[in-house]
């Protein structure tokens, strides 16, 4: 039996002014929905994230979708209308309703997230990858470093930047600009590829090719 196809989406708790970046986000859950793609996400129901995992449940159930939140977070990324309350660790929390955010899981801190968020894209099939929507300075630092783990050898899984409404055109200048100023190597500089839809998305993640200039260290020496 084959793995599941397992794309974790990096985006803003926040919609954004321009109306393009929830279009866009919607046009993702829809494509998620006809290709079968289990998402991770950060388990927030505010903004772009929270429209990306309501989008993709109410399309394909619950299955499909696995939140990942810190639990200091739980009171700044959720709609408190669309929650259920749950024990966690003693504590009570106030968590995503499944029915319509799909699966939560409440981890300790923002390392924890980010590397149960790997473990799952590492762990997937053929088309897994990451994808950073449109977010703030978190969406921008998960990006990097999932960048960086791909440099390094951690991970050969595709990185893909949904470029909305030329929203991080500037970080695709900075790449070309680090390359041509000798700070990042040229063959590195595809690390990290552009989609302007949802559909060149998918294309990114399926015809991704790993860089022949990867620092393929050895991580699992003692």
């Amino acid at each position: 039996m084959s793995k599941p196809t397992t794309v974790c989406v990096f985006c803003g708790s926040s919609p954004g002014k321009s109306p393009e970046h929830m279009t866009a986000t919607k046009a993702l859950a829809t494509y998620f929905h006809t290709n079968n793609i289990n998402l991770v996400y950060g388990g927030g129901t505010t903004g772009l994230m929270g429209e990306l995992a309501r989008v993709l449940v109410s399309l394909s159930g619950l299955s499909l979708v696995q939140g990942i939140i810190p639990a200091p977070l739980m009171t700044q990324e959720q709609r408190t209308n669309e929650t259920v309350k749950i024990t966690h660790d003693g504590r009570e929390y106030l968590i995503p309703d499944e029915k319509i955010y799909g699966k939560t899981m409440i981890v300790p801190d923002m390392h924890t997230r980010k590397q149960e968020m790997a473990k799952r894209v590492i762990e997937g099939g053929k088309g897994s990858g990451f994808i950073a929507m449109s977010g703030g300075y978190g969406t921008m630092e998960e990006l990097m470093e999932v960048v960086t783990w791909n440099q390094l050898g951690i991970h050969d899984k595709p990185v893909v930047v949904f470029n909305i409404a030329g929203y991080y055109d500037g970080l695709m200048a900075w790449i070309n600009g680090a390359v041509n100023a000798g700070f990042v190597r040229e063959r590195q500089g595809g690390i990290l590829v552009e989609a302007k839809c949802a559909e060149e998305c998918g294309v990114a993640l399926n015809d991704y090719k790993v860089s022949d200039a990867r620092l393929n260290l050895n991580w699992t020496a003692n």
